[in-house]
């Protein structure tokens, strides 16, 4: 089995990859806005934790893209006579890049709002003992330089219950 904290980052990236849901949301809501965005399509949801500044020089991936990593485990025993039964904090960060400092500024809010929309839409059981009760917390960064010019950066914090045997 793998370890809890790989997968209750493996659960929420299945909800965003799965049938390409991420990248559908994005669509969907740039259409609605008559806006143009660069898509974020499934191989750019990957497990890692690599700060901006490492992760440009050490992982071949592209912009925009999503790094999903646990971040706390907190088992409280809530119920009883479970090997464990309490709550993994699992982080998204989206990373947009433009060589104009408004277009990631701008791109940053779309992707935030398919990723929480998803999250809206997904609360509930997402089965092996992972359940989403629907809280989230969403930190926005200022651009900075970096990327393909200027680099955006959105944390959305989620917290998973779960219960094992």
């Amino acid at each position: 089995m793998l370890p809890l904290t790989l997968l209750a980052a493996q659960k929420l990236s299945g909800l965003l990859t799965t049938g390409d849901s991420l990248s559908q949301t994005i669509s969907s809501l740039a259409t609605e806005a008559g806006v143009t965005l660069p898509l974020l399509v499934s191989n750019q949801v990957i497990l890692a934790s690599a700060p901006p500044a490492l992760a440009d020089n050490e992982i071949p991936l592209t912009y925009p893209r999503v790094l999903l990593y646990s971040t706390q485990v907190k088992n409280s025993q809530l119920e009883k006579f479970r090997t464990f039964s309490g709550s993994i904090a699992v982080v998204a960060e989206i990373w947009a890049s433009g060589n104009l400092v408004g277009d990631s500024d701008q791109w940053i809010h779309y992707y935030v709002e398919a990723l929480t929309q998803l999250m809206r839409d997904n609360i509930g059981d997402w089965g092996d003992g992972f359940f989403f009760a629907g809280v989230y917390e969403v930190q926005l960064q200022p651009p900075k330089v970096g990327g393909f010019g200027y680099l955006q950066l959105a944390k959305m914090t989620c917290s998973l219950n779960v219960s094992l045997n």
